[in-house]
């Protein structure tokens, strides 16, 4: 039985509280602190309204909600002794239908579990998309899990409750996601298609690369847009407008993956904005501008060490050297454009005339925990951090590791070893200022030779141009006089150098009151990643929409995870963006 937003604003106290008991297991103090917030505008400011009062609640009454959840396939479920909700979400899982192994498995991370924590392990065994996890995902979760700090474990189990109870509301008050689920099951699809047999890897112009196209091309044509694929392999959509002299906004992310990557970095920007214009396109609504879905074909730089050469091909600066680049194969990347059908020559006329484009906006997942810790769907993007990317090249001298004293070594991995921490240091200096060297190798090397020559990365990123210049410079002086003390040549080389880009005032203001005309607070938050926005700079003014990143903020992973609530409001916001877009003032 469900019953409406409405009802449950009008209802008495009592009433209230008994309607959402069964939301957060056998804690009915939630709802009783959140009656008097009523009326609720949304059902989004239902759910943060009782995630707030469990976020207000006392560590010991945080504790105690934690532990009045079951154990997963314990000894609550054996006796039937769960609510009806848990056992319909465990049966949701098989967790009734365990083999006796997998049944032997849970009992004893149950009980290895509560031995560390004091707790019971909360997992929100319905999955992100609503349709449950496998027994096989559960006890894999389980076990990493199971690896965590006390405290960040709390905070986990927290956060599962509360993905619990969205779900709840949405069987009780009869919620259907209009877009999440779509965007979820399409990313699915879209990960089918890897140039590793384990993981998401899809590169620049290999054939998942050319696959993924393929069939964004099929959805973009199937919500009513003009589609091609151009010549850098940009996937484009159309979505025309019947107004005279319309302008158009763009909208869009990219489609290549780092290696072993996640299924929704970059891809949700793409998904979620086709999913918006099928929406349109079946109600017959026209907007009073042309809408432009763009999934990129590069961002990652992963097989030709270029980044942005989408978004750079239509601004106009698509660097034509680059067409020289090879790959790891010692193919280049004309070659690998052309053996895909692309015509080299046509790249220029990609790019788009500014006068004919109204805006550039794109929606994201976070990538980092910010948003999670505050247990907010979404964010508005402030600004995108600069970055400076080189490879570092160290050489030193390969000899005997049990002839050759310490003190007459030319060791480049030990080099290479300092210029880590030394890194870690000075990024440890300033607020927004981060570094990574995220590349480390020896070649060649050997258990009993000392290294001879390593290679590492260098990314430093910040807010402010200049913090990141001067950490930079810094690193850059502090590598010379590592090597020269220990005597080992090096060269550098700069692979990317891109200023920070803030996101157009005017663009913030209209996502910040569409993120709170649906019932969220509007948060405003900066972008340590880069994104094609950052290109799109060049062109036009840009704002970005990031979306809630699970498991830790996690991303460039495996394990970078969203939900279909959360794809499905951001859809929601974006959708009011574009139905009440106002262009920038003359």
């Amino acid at each position: 039985m469900t019953i409406t937003l409405s009802e449950l604003n009008a209802c008495g106290s009592a009433a209230f509280v008994e309607q959402l008991r069964g939301i957060y297991e056998h804690s009915p103090w939630i709802p009783e602190r959140a009656a008097a917030q009523r009326p609720f505008a949304s059902v989004i400011a239902l759910k943060q309204a009782l995630q707030a009062e469990v976020s207000r609640a006392t560590p010991d009454e945080q504790l105690g909600l934690i532990r009045a959840h079951p154990e997963l396939a314990g000894k609550a479920a054996i006796a039937g002794q769960l609510t009806a909700e848990s056992t319909h979400e465990q049966a949701k899982s098989g967790l009734n239908l365990c083999s006796a192994e997998e049944f032997a498995a849970l009992q004893k991370l149950n009980a290895d579990y509560n031995a560390k924590f004091g707790f019971p392990f909360i997992l929100a065994v319905k999955g992100a998309d609503g349709k449950g996890l496998t027994r096989q995902t559960v006890i894999a979760t389980f076990n990493r899990r199971l690896k965590n700090q006390r405290a960040d474990e709390m905070a986990e189990c927290l956060r599962q409750i509360h993905r619990i109870a969205e779900m709840r509301i949405n069987d009780l008050l009869g919620v259907q996601l209009e877009f999440g689920p779509t965007v979820m099951a399409w990313s699915e699809v879209l990960a089918q298609w890897s140039d590793d047999e384990d993981g998401l890897t899809c590169a620049y112009m290999t054939e998942a690369h050319r696959k993924t196209a393929a069939q964004l091309s099929d959805w973009m044509r199937a919500a009513g847009m003009e589609v091609q694929i151009d010549a850098v392999g940009n996937v484009v959509g159309r979505y025309l407008s019947d107004a005279p002299g319309a302008k158009t906004l763009i909208t869009g992310s990219h489609y290549d993956t780092v290696r072993n990557g996640g299924k929704y970095d970059g891809r949700l920007g793409i998904l979620l904005p086709i999913s918006i214009i099928n929406h349109l396109h079946k109600q017959g609504e026209k907007l009073p501008f042309h809408v432009e879905v763009v999934g990129f074909a590069e961002e990652e730089g992963v097989r030709f060490r270029s980044t942005f050469l989408g978004s750079n091909a239509i601004t106009g600066r698509f660097d034509t050297k680059l067409l020289d680049a090879l790959d790891a194969n010692d193919i280049s990347m004309r070659s690998a454009l052309e053996a895909a059908g692309h015509d080299i020559a046509a790249i220029p006329a990609i790019a788009r005339k500014a006068e004919n484009v109204l805006a550039f906006v794109e929606v994201h997942i976070e990538q980092g925990p910010v948003l999670l810790e505050r247990g907010l769907p979404l964010g508005v993007v402030t600004a995108i951090a600069g970055s400076s990317r080189y490879l570092v090249e160290l050489r030193g001298l390969a000899s005997h590791a049990g002839t050759t004293p310490m003190s007459m070594r030319k060791d480049a991995a030990a080099a290479a070893a300092e210029i880590v921490l030394l890194v870690e240091q000075r990024c440890g200096q300033a607020e927004a200022l981060v570094g990574t060297v995220g590349q480390l190798q020896v070649p060649g090397g050997s258990v009993n030779v000392i290294p001879g020559a390593c290679k590492l990365s260098l990314d430093i990123r910040a807010a402010d141009d200049s913090v990141r210049q001067a950490a930079v410079q810094d690193v850059l002086d502090g590598i010379a006089a590592i090597c020269a003390r220990r005597q080992i040549e090096f060269s550098l080389e700069k692979m990317v150098e891109a200023s920070a880009a803030p996101c157009a005032p005017w663009l913030m203001q209209q996502f910040g009151d569409a993120v709170q005309r649906s019932g969220l607070q509007r948060f405003d938050l900066l972008s340590g990643a880069g994104h094609d926005a950052m290109a799109m700079t060049a062109l036009t003014d840009v704002a970005m929409l990031f979306t809630r990143c699970g498991n830790g903020g996690i991303s460039h992973n495996p394990l970078e995870t969203m939900t279909a609530d959360d794809a499905d409001l951001a859809a929601q916001v974006l959708l009011d963006f574009l139905r009440r877009f106002q262009a920038k003032p003359r």
